[in-house]
């Protein structure tokens, strides 16, 4: 199979559900009313809510929930084969993720645009309200370790990546600066997008250097790096290095992936993996379960994302000017988000699978598996550094691309340089959702431990600020140290999904008390029952074949606890639930609605 009917086909299914269910979700089911204003009109102050135009609402919503997501969860997915994945991307996402993100948007706006938890306290009751916004803080400290794994596999032992992701802090305070004095957004912009292209081209020069040699980092020592600069990162002003650093990583992120389409069109690759692999059954070297329910674990972002509803219950609702802008901002982000994961899916089935395996599993591991590589001592050669072994996506991810793009003959001798650059790309993004994320754990836990302390509640206090960041940066660092990819990024994976079946749940209270019909309800209600059926058994599965088994991985207390809790803290929202919905259920409205028409005397 051609890559490009590939990426055809699905652009086609999502344009296709985008004008057909999205209107059908958000008109019929949702009753969007421009007579109400939203709660940017009604409570602009001018900072936090700002009516914005849909398109930047667009742009803003679609970079804040389209972090490493769906570029790491499809290439460790591609281990089953090609169809599961690419099944999971577009039915999940049209079916589930697309569902949840509008949903949770419209509840968020609904209230105010309070956070997901206020919501579920709101229609639920203040248990379930705790537990959401408990799970929230389990998931979001999850969700760091989770993508600081991936940049580790990535710049362990690269000299030139650590240095061309190095350079990023120093040159976004720089453009935050520089552009607070001149406020000239253009210069700034400019001059820092430059400097990062100097950053990736000075990589061969300094690899063989002094300083080269002192980046030179192994994976443990890049397991306390990263938890130390989070926390400084996390305690400097926003408009320092967050956001000049999201800023500048949305310009590479946007250039890598239409490189990417623009690439695919051109040489048109062949997928070389096949429709299924004999590790759908589990024992793999990347996923050691099945192929269900870990392709729906590992496949978080790009299909549906519990992490959205941080976003989709933060930011966004208190900037959209028009309800109907739902429709796009919400509906439509998600499935261009799935669009990414499909590219990602693509680069990585585009190598050949001895080479995928190669790079994905340890050389011992590999060597079990009676497979030969084709193509990645030449792609190693070129590049400049051995690529076996380097698990996380992330590397399979740069050299996917390579690869499709060495067949371009002009490209060639770049391809090291190109390989290096998405690979900073690919850090400097997830770096910069480590950046925020540990800024929002932090406020999570002084709000948590602000009710046994009271200053602690206080988030300019800098006592209160100190130890909650440094509490965060323990946890997910610990977890990070500690763990490997394949059992920290499930962990993130079932807490994620969990987080997931949560926000269908609070979609589901709320259309039970808006819809017109009972059965407009299955919209949430099906994504809901498969996706929270997954994660149970997904967690149960990690805790009792992983977590909780020593011959396997050498026992990981701390993440079977944490699974534990996550579950069982889902499970105390879905009981709660269930008993609003049946009071929903029996609601004399519907009745009076779908009463049954009399015929005329």
């Amino acid at each position: 199979m051609n890559a490009v009917s590939v990426v055809i086909g699905s652009i086609c299914i999502l344009v296709i559900t985008y004008r057909l269910y999205g209107y059908f979700f958000t008109n019929k089911v949702l009753k969007i009313n421009e007579s109400e204003p939203t709660p940017a009109h009604e409570l602009e102050d001018g900072k936090d809510y700002v009516p914005t135009n849909k398109w930047v609402t667009f742009g803003h919503h679609f970079a804040a929930i389209a972090a490493a997501g769906p570029l790491v969860g499809p290439i460790l997915a591609a281990q089953f084969g090609y169809l599961p994945g690419l099944l999971w991307l577009l039915i999940g996402a049209v079916i589930g993720g697309a569902v949840h993100d509008a949903v949770v948007l419209f509840a968020s706006m609904k209230k105010k645009g309070k956070s997901l938890s206020e919501v579920a306290k709101e229609e639920l009751g203040p248990v379930a309200g705790f537990c959401t916004g408990l799970a929230m803080l389990f998931i979001i400290t999850i969700t760091m370790a989770g993508l600081s794994m991936v940049v580790l596999n990535a710049l362990v032992h690269n000299p030139w990546g650590t240095f061309a992701v190095g350079i990023t802090i120093p040159i976004a305070m720089l453009v935050g600066i520089a552009y607070k004095k001149t406020g000239n957004l253009v210069a700034t912009s400019t001059i820092g997008f430059i400097l990062l292209m100097i950053g990736v081209f000075m990589g061969p020069y300094i690899k063989d250097t002094a300083l080269g040699e002192f980046l030179n980092f192994d994976m443990k020592t890049l397991a306390i790096i990263l938890p130390v600069y989070a926390f400084f990162a996390a305690a400097l002003p926003v408009w320092l290095l967050l956001a000049p650093r999201d800023y500048l990583s949305s310009f590479m992120k946007i250039g890598v992936f239409i490189a990417l389409i623009i690439g695919v069109f051109f040489v048109n690759p062949m997928i070389q993996f096949p429709a299924v692999t004999d590790f759908i059954h589990g024992g793999g070297p990347v996923i050691a379960g099945p192929v269900w329910p870990f392709v729906s674990i590992t496949i978080a972002c790009g299909a549906i994302s519990g992490f959205h509803a941080f976003v989709g219950s933060g930011t966004t609702p208190k900037m959209i000017n028009k309800w109907e802008d739902i429709r796009a901002v919400g509906f439509g982000a998600m499935l261009v988000e799935c669009l990414v994961g499909i590219m990602a899916l693509i680069a990585a089935t585009a190598l050949m699978p001895g080479d995928y395996f190669a790079i994905n599993s340890t050389p011992e591991v590999f060597k079990t598996l009676g497979m030969q590589t084709v193509h990645l001592p030449e792609l190693s050669q070129e590049i400049g550094m051995d690529l076996e072994g380097r698990t996380g996506g992330a590397v399979t991810l740069a050299v996917g691309m390579s690869y499709i793009f060495a067949k371009i003959p002009w490209f060639y001798d770049l391809a090291a340089y190109f390989y290096q650059f998405v690979i900073m790309f690919e850090a400097v993004f997830i770096l910069t959702a480590i950046d925020a994320g540990t800024r929002v754990a932090r406020y999570l836990i002084q709000d948590f431990f602000g009710d046994v302390y009271k200053p602690l509640k206080r988030v300019d206090w800098l006592p209160g600020s100190i130890f909650a960041s440094a509490l965060a940066c323990f946890i997910w660092g610990y977890l990070l140290y500690s763990g490997d990819i394949s059992s920290i990024w499930v962990l993130f994976g079932v807490s994620n999904q969990l987080m997931a079946s949560i926000g269908l749940v609070i979609g589901t209270t709320v259309v039970l008390k808006i819809a017109d019909k009972r059965w407009y309800a299955l919209t949430c209600l099906v994504p809901l029952a498969y996706l929270y059926v997954t994660v149970n058994y997904a967690g149960f599965w990690m805790i009792k074949n992983v977590y909780w088994n020593s011959a396997a991985t050498g026992y990981k207390p701390l993440n079977g606890i944490l699974s534990v809790i996550m579950l069982a803290l889902g499970l105390i929202v879905v009981i709660l639930a269930i008993k609003k919905w049946a009071e929903l259920w029996k609601s004399p409205r519907f009745k009076k609605i779908n009463k049954p028409r009399t015929k005329a005397a």
